[in-house]
């Protein structure tokens, strides 16, 4: 008898283009899952935020601090600067409600920081027409037998100028009232010459005054308020630059 099949007991060819089998035993590798990399977020730190403040600076008459406030601007523009005219009579008092003010020395007191800033050359206030304007400067016995008149609000104190002759009216207010009064005539006035000048008029003039009592004026704060805007401001008024070490 002729044996049939003769393939009987061979193993079934895969079928041409087909996916070969995988027995139950066999593992395939799998491809490595892909690691997503997750962003590292940094948090910066909030800027801190000034709170809105004002710079007060007190002035007494005469004083001239117009480039140092130009200063401050430039350096200092998120920090408004408010000038508070004061009078020098009322210059301590003033200072309990200020960062810092410009005043007219003496000031004693402990409880002050004080910087000398300058001294003013006093001057003799009189009419134009006065004889007295007819020099370039003036000594103390120039002025002898002028009538000198020191308003209240006088800055220099007492004056040592021998021969001059007090006022028959009663004592003027104010520096301004006692130009005007010399303007016209009556008598004569000393004072700094930064009064002098911002009471300007057109019938009166003034000449230095030799060996006469100079004024100073001085940078002066109250010591428990040393802040870093008075230390910025004192910075400008010495020359500092804003890269400066204190």
């Amino acid at each position: 008898m002729a044996k049939q099949g003769g393939a009987r007991g061979r193993k079934a060819a895969p079928a041409r283009g087909g996916k070969r089998p995988v027995g139950a035993g066999s593992t395939r590798a799998q491809p490595p899952k892909r690691q997503q990399k997750q962003a590292k977020v940094v948090f910066d730190a909030a800027p801190e935020v000034e709170e809105p403040r004002t710079f007060r600076l007190g002035a007494v008459p005469g004083a001239t601090p117009g480039k140092w406030i130009d200063a401050w601007k430039q350096r200092m523009p998120h920090v408004p600067l408010e000038l508070i005219p004061i009078e020098a009579a009322g210059q301590r008092a003033a200072l309990e409600d200020l960062d810092a003010a410009l005043v007219r020395l003496p000031l004693e007191d402990d409880t002050l920081h004080v910087i000398t800033l300058y001294e003013e050359t006093p001057v003799v206030v009189a009419s134009v027409d006065s004889h007295l304007m007819s020099v370039e400067e003036l000594s103390p016995a120039d002025l002898a037998g002028e009538v000198l008149i020191t308003p209240d609000d006088d800055v220099l104190g007492p004056l040592d100028l021998p021969g001059t002759i007090a006022p028959a009216f009663p004592p003027l207010a104010t520096t301004q009232e006692a130009i005007a009064t010399a303007a016209s005539g009556t008598g004569i006035v000393v004072v700094p010459m930064s009064l002098a000048r911002m009471h300007h008029r057109k019938d009166a003039d003034y000449r230095p005054l030799v060996d006469g009592p100079t004024s100073t004026v001085a940078l002066v704060w109250l010591r428990e308020r040393t802040t870093p805007d008075v230390e910025t401001f004192v910075g400008i008024v010495r020359g500092r630059t804003s890269n400066s070490s204190r």
